[in-house]
Parts: C-alpha cells; structure tokens; sequence
C-alpha cells in the first residue's frame, strides 16, 4: 500500500489496483500549487471524513471527472448524490468490503459543516484494510479514549494523525494518541497550511523519537510504503 502526501489532509492512497482519495482540499492550498494538479487525480473513491472547506473543496470537481464514488457518512454521501454522484454512504462502527480492502468507519471529535453551513453529519475517521496492512485515517479529531478500541481487533501499520493543534490535537496529544491505537509509526497531517497550525518539524520529531516512535513528515508529492 502507498500514501502520496498531496498537502493539508490529503491523501492518495493505491492499494489492490485502486486509487483512493482522502479529503481533497487541492486547488486552494497555496502550498500544493505547482505541485499538485487535480487534473491529473483520476482516483476510483474519495474519502471524506468531514463537510469542512478545506476537505471537501476539490470532491465534486474530482468525482464528476473521474466518476470515483464518495465514500463517507450518510448526510455527506447524500449531499453529493444529489449532485449526481455516485456515493456509498457509512456511519460510525461500520465495516464494507470494497474492491480494494475494507474500510470501517471510526469515531472523530470535531466539528462538520459544509462551507454554506449546511449540516454535515458526525466528523469520521476511516480504518483501511488491505494487502495484509492496516492503516488508520483519523480524520481531524481531538484525543479521544475512543481510540483505543481501535487495536482490539486491529493492528496498525500506520497511524494518520492530525498534529497542527488549534483546530486538532497537537503534537502531544499525536503521541498520546499512537499510544491509545498501538502504533508507533505516525503519518503526520493537517499542519503547516494556515498560521494558526503552523509546527516546529524538528521539535515534533524529537518528541516522537523521546517517546520511542517515528513520526513521518513529507513534502508534497512525497510518499511513503507499508
């Protein structure tokens, strides 16, 4: 399984021949721009964990010029449906079998509306299985002691954690974080692309090798294996 950083919350994900995109927020990611090009995205589903601008600015746009299906909760699926897209809608404790692995569809602590205010459901985090390896997608979210039902009946090759702070949990809370899930290798995401989640990559880093972990950090475009 490979995971392409695309900047913010992005992710694109290629496991069993498929192409998966996670919370697209592309075009207006100053950060991305010659970088990444949502031309050139032709992913066969797109997971969104949450309705907010800087998730979901790039989904209908990528979705009505691959005709990936939307994978998410059940106002956000039928928000895009209506739309005339194609999409699979789940909730919280949810296990599907696609194509390419299965997904369950986990808890997040935030906050969910679309940029016209409109409802977007309970915030979600995915748990995606496939090719033998198990990755955690936690959307954003606070620390949550929800997270350690996760390794009950999972283990972990990689945790995608949120650790801008502000909006999400921090570092500390990252760390705490792959604790509760039983993962000591951590994909860091949302940070760095607003002022307000801004980190020192080098005080991050240090932290997670203190607590025993590697955290990864990656530029645009880069990617890592499990």
């Amino acid at each position: 399984m490979k995971i392409t950083f695309l900047g913010h919350a992005s992710l694109l994900i290629e496991a069993e021949n498929s192409s998966i995109l996670v919370d697209p927020f592309i075009s207006g990611n100053e950060k991305a721009l010659g970088k990444i090009n949502i031309k050139d995205l032709h992913p066969d589903y797109i997971l969104v964990t949450h309705a907010h601008q800087d998730h979901v600015l790039d989904v209908e746009a990528i979705a009505k010029s691959s005709g990936a299906v939307v994978v998410s909760n059940f106002e956000i699926a039928t928000h895009y449906e209506a739309k005339g897209i194609k999409a699979h809608p789940m909730n919280h404790g949810g296990n599907w079998a696609f194509d390419f692995g299965n997904l369950k569809y986990v808890n997040a602590i935030h906050t969910s509306s679309f940029p016209d205010g409109s409802y977007g459901g309970e915030p979600g985090g995915f748990i995606l299985s496939s090719e033998g390896k198990h990755l955690y997608i936690a959307g954003d979210t606070a620390l949550t002691m929800d997270m350690k039902l996760i390794p009950l009946n999972t283990t972990l090759d990689l945790a995608v954690l949120p650790i801008g702070d502000n909006f999400t949990m921090g570092i500390d809370d990252a760390i705490i974080a792959s604790n509760f899930v039983e993962c000591d290798s951590v994909l860091g995401y949302h940070y760095d692309t607003f002022g307000y989640i801004e980190i020192d990559h080098k005080t991050a880093i240090d932290k997670f090798v203190k607590a025993g972990k590697k955290l990864h950090l990656l530029n645009i475009g880069d990617a890592i294996s499990i």
